[in-house]
């Protein structure tokens, strides 16, 4: 049974040899298609790359068809509204209405079991507030930082040049400059394309030191003051970790670095372009602290921090050690989840490595009270945050504001087609391909990226208004509920300890985190 598709398509294409020269010439139509068969089916056999095709000449092709269509058929056809990963359709589909300004209300009631556990609320207010008609925002910038920036509360999380294409970059720093509310650049350097339109932005500086960097990859103090200095640039962040794939480096392949990415990282093009696993301008938590201050420094005093993805506990409360010691803090940390985003990762990485974002922000929250720094620096949150809901879970957690990269990418369109690391998206967002760019026209997205912004921040006010508050800084843990089990239920102030200001510095009695702190180290990373 094998063979007999290839086998037929031979005698097929016998057959229609005869009719065709003793019947009609319309049957030669019949020999170009069997034939390409035929021959399609000898290829198969004396390969020697798939041993699928060498087994099943022909019919082997229909499964790597099936493959191919298998996301497009699970998202049309198959998935719920409730299922698909990372995002499923409900969560596209709020972020799709609201960039288009449409109705995104739903009918007859929630689709979720709202007895399963996991199943998580906020409590809200027999006597709600009037809803706020100011975008919320948030102030950032210590007693060290001379240019302090207001931020708004939802902003662009960290997305290079190279994993997204110049005309997503584009959209999203246009709208960015229609919502005031910034843009991070992510660590591939701070192209031409992020400074084209005008938006803030947040400058990311990696361990490739990408824009700022000399031949050998280390880091350029003058490189970097030039931009840093720029207008647009409001803030500098030091990428010590990413959430989807927190403790490795990454490499683009040459092939990919064209002449316009090799102009914004300060690469070679068409060499492979590395960015190491660690920096080399700083190598313990006093180091790296001193690094950030010399930003902050070369950049005319602008707010500078530091984005990471909680690991060894005692790392970051080195760092927090280190604050104590030195007297040099930073404008803001973002804590970035293992749920995150990337372009491409191991999936050891992806999947397994860094720890989620509530986790990793009620850890970071905890020690920066306990230590007593918290009030020194703002706190941001990001990681698969969509809705408004997903916002103020975060902030009632402790975040102050909060940064979304896939989110803003369905706003320019992106429809989670999973082919980020091929350059073949079909929607242009993650491609350097011109071809398939010219689909996402900068004018049109840049507007549904506004108003994804804006409708989001409104549903955010009325939320707030109904938990009776006037400010998401007025969200505590108290207010948000989680079900753990069928028949009962916790507020998030009940099921975690938490630490009050300056417990670890006068002896906490919680043992797990008394014995992190009295292992963390200002000097090495541990």
């Amino acid at each position: 049974m094998r063979f007999v598709p290839y086998i037929l398509s031979i005698v097929a294409t016998v057959v229609f040899c005869y009719l065709a020269i003793e019947v009609s010439m319309w049957f030669y139509l019949g020999v170009g298609i069997c034939g390409a068969g035929a021959l399609l089916g000898t290829y198969d056999l004396i390969q020697t790359k798939h041993s699928l095709l060498r087994n099943y000449p022909l019919q082997a092709h229909l499964r790597f068809l099936a493959e191919e269509l298998r996301p497009e058929l699970m998202q049309y056809f198959i998935e719920k509204d409730t299922d698909g990963r990372p995002y499923d359709r409900n969560h596209r589909n709020i972020v799709y209405q609201r960039s288009k300004d449409v109705l995104d209300e739903k009918p007859f009631g929630t689709q979720l079991d709202v007895y399963t556990q996991e199943y998580e609320w906020l409590t809200h207010s027999i006597a709600p507030k009037k809803k706020n008609t100011v975008p919320f925002r948030v102030d950032v910038g210590g007693s060290e930082c001379t240019k302090p920036y207001s931020a708004s509360v939802l902003n662009v999380s960290a997305m290079s040049f190279g994993a997204i294409s110049a005309n997503a970059i584009m959209s999203l720093n246009r709208g960015a400059k229609l919502g005031n509310f910034y843009h991070d650049t992510g660590e591939g350097g701070c192209s031409k394309y992020h400074r084209k339109e005008g938006g803030d932005l947040v400058w990311e500086i990696g361990s490739g030191y990408f824009g700022c960097r000399n031949k050998d990859g280390t880091f350029n103090e003058d490189m970097f003051k030039d931009t840093a200095q720029i207008d647009n640039v409001k803030m500098v962040e030091i990428k010590v970790s990413q959430g989807a794939k927190a403790g490795h480096g990454g490499v683009l392949p040459g092939p990919k670095v064209s002449e316009e990415i090799a102009e914004a990282r300060g690469v070679p093009a068409g060499v492979d372009c590395i960015s190491p696993a660690y920096h080399t301008a700083f190598s313990t938590p006093k180091e790296l602290l001193e690094f950030m201050a010399k930003l902050r420094d070369l950049s005319g005093g602008k707010p500078a921090g530091f984005k990471l993805c909680i690991g060894k506990p005692t790392e970051f409360m080195g760092i927090c050690k280190a604050m104590i010691e030195t007297n040099i803090y930073p404008d803001f940390i973002v804590i970035d989840g293992g749920e995150g985003g990337t372009g491409a990762g191991p999936i050891e990485f992806v999947d397994h490595m860094g720890s989620p974002l509530v986790d990793g922000l009620i850890f970071a929250q905890n020690v920066l009270v306990g230590s007593g720094v918290r009030d020194k620096m703002k706190v941001a949150a990001s990681a698969k945050i969509t809705s408004a809901f997903e916002m103020a879970r975060v902030m009632a957690l402790g975040a102050d504001w909060c940064n979304a990269a896939r989110a803003f990418m369905f706003s320019v369109g992106c429809i989670q087609a999973m082919r980020c690391q091929t350059n073949t998206c079909p929607a242009g967002v993650a491609t350097q391909d011109k071809r398939r760019q010219r689909g996402l026209v900068v004018t049109d997205k840049s507007e549904r990226v506004f108003n994804y912004h804006r409708n989001t921040l409104d549903d955010l006010a009325q939320v707030v208004a109904a938990c009776g508050i006037d400010h998401p800084n007025e969200l505590t843990p108290s207010l948000l509920c989680h079900r753990t089990s069928a028949l009962h239920h916790k507020t998030y102030k009940h099921l975690f300890d938490w630490l009050s200001p300056n417990e670890l510095l006068e002896g906490t009695k919680d043992e797990w985190y008394a014995r992190q702190w009295k292992s963390a180290r200002s000097e090495v990373f541990c």
